[in-house]
């Protein structure tokens, strides 16, 4: 069997939407590739993020390794606080509407992005339900049915959250780090929703990181999915991958094509998932570091047979 790839495209900010998201688009349709995009929709509070430096350990190490400022631009770093917020999905139709032309899968990535990292261990059920209503009422309308795939932003995600996943009728969440499909268990309860986490580093985490280029983030992937026995699942940011390193991901996609990687759309593969759920296994979530990452994130488990 080839090596296969998701492609989990996450849009966390304005100038990822609207710069981000038609430079990958151009870049996949080159080289005849579908991926999933995740697309926060509500107001743009990346300038927030700066509070990160009195609660994660090594926010702002990677903010000087990865030369944030020029990864994303002095106006996003300053939305939110010395900018106001702008609203990522007003007048976002006509992208959303050309992402689902292309045949790539369009997902939710929240409401407001910072909120949902910040804070979401500490939000109830109710606050959730009303994050995640937001983002679907901007959503819908652009493209006539609600949205069926939810990525939490920061891979942050709880018992609450993914209760909410499974009143809205969704068909997977891609919420946590990890190395298999499962079924989130939380306590004694096992929730429905399928989750399919990402597998492998991101490359704005490891820029950087112990001398990390973008090259040999690329040797990284190619040696991980040549090795893997299951398919892989990559997260890369229209910020990153669709703005400064743009060249660099194509590299990179050229490198796996010509390996013989196959790419598939997470959706794809869940519906291909589920069609047997009984042999998808339950898995623990746990919050935990990753390197070069600032802050814990949520993390898979050991699996275990569903009983």
């Amino acid at each position: 069997m080839p090596p296969r790839l998701g492609l989990k495209i996450d849009v966390d900010t304005l100038e990822g939407f609207r710069q981000g998201i038609p430079a990958l688009l151009d870049i996949l349709a080159a080289r005849r590739i579908k991926a999933s995009f995740f697309v926060s929709l509500g107001p743009d509070n990346s300038g927030r993020a700066i509070f990160r430096v009195f609660t994660q350990q090594g926010f702002l190490e990677k903010m000087w390794r990865t030369r944030a400022p020029a990864l994303y631009g002095l106006r996003t770093m300053f939305y939110g606080t010395l900018l106001p917020a702008p609203l990522i999905g007003a007048g976002a139709g006509e992208i959303l509407a050309a992402v689902a032309a292309a045949g790539h899968e369009v997902g939710l990535h929240g409401y407001d992005h910072v909120h949902w990292h910040d804070h979401l261990l500490g939000l109830s059920r109710e606050e959730i339900s009303r994050e995640l209503a937001q983002a679907q009422g901007l959503y819908q309308p652009f493209l006539g049915h609600a949205a069926r795939a939810f990525a939490a932003p920061g891979w942050q995600c709880s018992a609450a959250s993914r209760t909410v996943l499974a009143a809205g009728g969704f068909l997977y969440g891609s919420d946590t780090r990890g190395y298999a499909p499962y079924f989130p268990r939380f306590g004694k309860q096992i929730n429905s929703v399928l989750e399919i986490p990402t597998t492998l580093p991101t490359l704005d985490e490891l820029l950087g990181f112990e001398g990390c280029r973008p090259e040999d983030f690329a040797a990284l992937v190619l040696g991980r999915l040549q090795k893997a026995e299951s398919p892989q699942v990559l997260t890369v940011h229209t910020e990153v991958e669709g703005g400064p390193l743009r060249q660099e991901f194509a590299h990179l996609l050229d490198r796996c094509r010509d390996q013989g990687v196959e790419f598939f759309r997470l959706e794809d593969w869940a519906r291909e998932l589920l069609q047997e759920p009984e042999k998808i296994p339950a898995a623990s979530i746990r919050q935990g570091r990753l390197p070069g990452r600032a802050g814990r994130v949520s993390c898979q488990g050991s699996l275990e047979a569903e009983s």
